[in-house]
């Protein structure tokens, strides 16, 4: 027996030598089929919250592998849900997302089996295995009001939010909401005091399958939370902190993975108004000139951006004033405009475009992520980073009518006597007070004399002005931006989106070592023969993954690149030294351009086998 160094044409003809016990007569299916997640020589689970790749002994005499996976354990035609050949490694990754689904005891299945040279193999056994969730949400704290929290579950990628009181659901890929429904155009305590809610994670099915899978699958809702709020601040309008799985305060700027949540309390611009109604704006520089982003117009003392869009909010005043009574759909947000009347619109509204082309990988463009452009770019943190303030919203009505109290009202008062009552109605929404005044509404008028629907909050004098805001509404800030921040309504944060995460001591990648034996890496350098198996845990906020590799680490030079949906990938190397690195995409990232951190690169080598030619 010689050791040969053999050509291109006669290594493909021949098979890597298996190890001991494990080589097969050509009439044996393959043997050790099982899932994994990172890498191949995990413990073997049969439930899975996301996607698993498969590996199985390599099999002597081996030149390629086909495998399937089905829902059906006999793998019958409509039952497939995804199948390749021409394999030329024990182990494959599934480029789509695998929805949850439970079985008795499995609801899916895979084989696998080898093409040899003296013909085919029979096929594996069946590997089952479930895909499910493996927990529900919990809220969690510290609680801030108007603002909901929950644990996240992995696998999820979405949300499901159910404002029970409200009788209304939305989506987010947050593991945090506002309570914008229960605070806007009503502050009391009878709304916002307690908001009980559900919320229960979604997987999205990303991918085409060959059996038509659901396109989507849920979780169980959580049991009813309740939130408590304390009565509504007033006072100055006040950012109280920007919060995700860190937050940042007025002492502590600190760098967000994902869009943080921004909380301020009270109701008093700087110039001793009163306002309802809030907008977050977010700024590249501390001057708050330069607009990167612009919330939702609410009433809430927190805003999360949502990707389902703004509250319809009402486009006159008798819509206002029937707001009052009622919890507001999701809708468009009317014209809005900044204090020196320039038009604006809130980033709720822009919704994102799917990319034409599936996000480069041939999928149909309706099965990529769509929602508002929502997140923020990395701020290169630590030196680069965001301001936001919070700026008042004044519902400017197009006609008024204004008049004057007769005589004084006290603080709990019911009934008020103006100077002049005509054009003033029951239902209509009045202004009780200058200069900041007071919310009422009439519930009923004979002559001068006003029966408001609820009592006075405060004293007022003969000759305060009484507005009856009239015909449609505009909504204006009633600040400029510059003039908020310098007053020192302004916070900072960073935010740097989670790098992939491909392995610690040793880079998460599995296959075939020159040896012939199915191995997972077990140091910073793994040397494998043909195309290795690489994964990464998944990142906050990605939506789809872009795998990059090159022959030199610096200038990095790339060589190919593939996108796909799951979190590993079979990378096409020929022999020789290569690094590889994994970005996430976010679709719902302002600009054009969803690009997100990449890795830190890693080393891999892959060689030649080691042959022994028999004569």
């Amino acid at each position: 027996m010689v050791c040969a160094r053999l050509t291109a044409a006669f290594v493909a003809a021949l098979a890597v030598a298996a190890p001991a016990g494990s080589a097969l007569a050509a009439n044996h299916g393959p043997q050790g089929l099982h899932a994994f997640t990172l890498r191949a020589n995990e413990p073997v689970v049969h439930t899975f919250s996301r996607t698993p790749s498969f590996a199985w002994s390599p099999v002597a005499g081996a030149v390629t592998y086909r495998f399937e996976l089905s829902t059906s354990k006999n793998f019958s035609d409509s039952g497939i849900v995804w199948s390749s050949k021409g394999l030329k490694s024990p182990a494959v990754s599934v480029p789509i997302s695998l929805p949850w689904m439970t079985g008795n005891p499995y609801s899916l299945f895979a084989h696998v089996r080898a093409i040899t040279r003296r013909g085919v193999t029979a096929w594996s056994a069946p590997f089952g295995f479930n895909m499910r969730w493996s927990a529900v949400p919990a809220p969690i704290t510290p609680a801030y009001p108007g603002l909901l929290r929950w644990s996240t579950v992995p696998g999820a990628n979405a949300y499901m939010v159910w404002l029970v009181d409200s009788g209304k659901w939305f989506s987010t890929r947050s593991n945090m909401a506002d309570e914008r429904e229960y605070y806007t155009f009503h502050q009391d305590p009878a709304y916002s005091g307690v908001v009980h809610w559900r919320v229960r994670p979604v997987r999205w099915l990303y991918g085409e399958t060959e059996n038509g899978l659901p396109s989507v699958s849920y979780g169980p809702w959580s049991p009813i939370y309740s939130s408590y709020n304390p009565p509504f601040a007033t006072g100055p309008l006040t950012d109280v902190a920007t919060v995700s799985n860190v937050v940042s305060d007025a002492t502590h700027t600190r760098q967000h993975e994902v869009m943080p949540a921004f909380v301020y309390r009270g109701n008093t611009s700087i110039w001793n108004t009163t306002q309802e109604l809030y907008r977050v704006e977010v700024f590249t520089d501390e001057d708050c000139l330069n607009t990167v982003f612009r919330g939702a117009i609410t009433g809430a003392p927190a805003y999360v951006p949502r990707p389902t869009g703004p509250l319809g909010l009402p486009t006159d005043v008798t819509s206002i004033t029937a707001a009052r009574s009622t919890f507001l759909p999701d809708g468009t947000e009317p014209d809005s405009y900044t204090n020196d009347y320039i038009s604006v619109k809130g980033n709720e509204s822009e919704v994102s475009a799917a990319p034409s082309d599936g996000g480069h990988t041939g999928l149909p463009a309706a099965q990529v992520v769509k929602g508002a452009k929502i997140d923020l770019w990395d701020s290169n943190w630590s030196g680069g980073r965001y301001y936001w303030t919070v700026m008042p919203i004044n519902a400017v009505p197009a006609t008024t009518v204004t008049t004057t109290l007769a005589n004084a009202a006290l603080a709990g008062d019911t009934t008020i006597t103006v100077a002049n009552g005509t054009g003033i109605v029951a239902g209509d929404a009045l202004k009780v007070g200058s200069p900041a005044g007071e919310n009422a509404v009439v519930k009923s008028i004979v002559g001068n004399s006003i029966t408001l629907a609820s009592g006075l909050s405060a004293l007022h004098s003969a000759g305060e002005d009484v507005v009856r805001a009239g015909g449609g509404v505009t909504y204006r800030e009633a600040e400029l931006t510059q003039d908020a921040c310098a007053s020192g309504r302004r916070m900072s944060f960073g935010k740097s989106s989670e790098p992939v995460v491909t392995g610690s001591a040793a880079p998460f990648a599995s296959g075939l070592s020159p040896e012939g034996k199915l191995v997972a890496a077990a140091g910073a350098r793994p040397r494998f023969y043909g195309q290795p198996l690489v994964a990464w845990q998944p990142a906050a906020g990605a939506d789809q993954y872009e795998v990059q590799w090159s022959p030199k680490l610096y200038p990095w030079k790339t060589a190919g690149t593939q996108f796909t949906w799951g979190t590993s990938l079979t990378l096409p190397l020929s022999p020789g030294t290569w690094y590889y690195r994994v970005r996430g995409l976010d679709f719902l990232m302002a600009g054009s351009k969803p690009q997100m951190s990449w890795s830190d690169p890693v080393r891999l080598v892959v060689t030649k086998p080691r042959f022994r030619v028999v004569r």
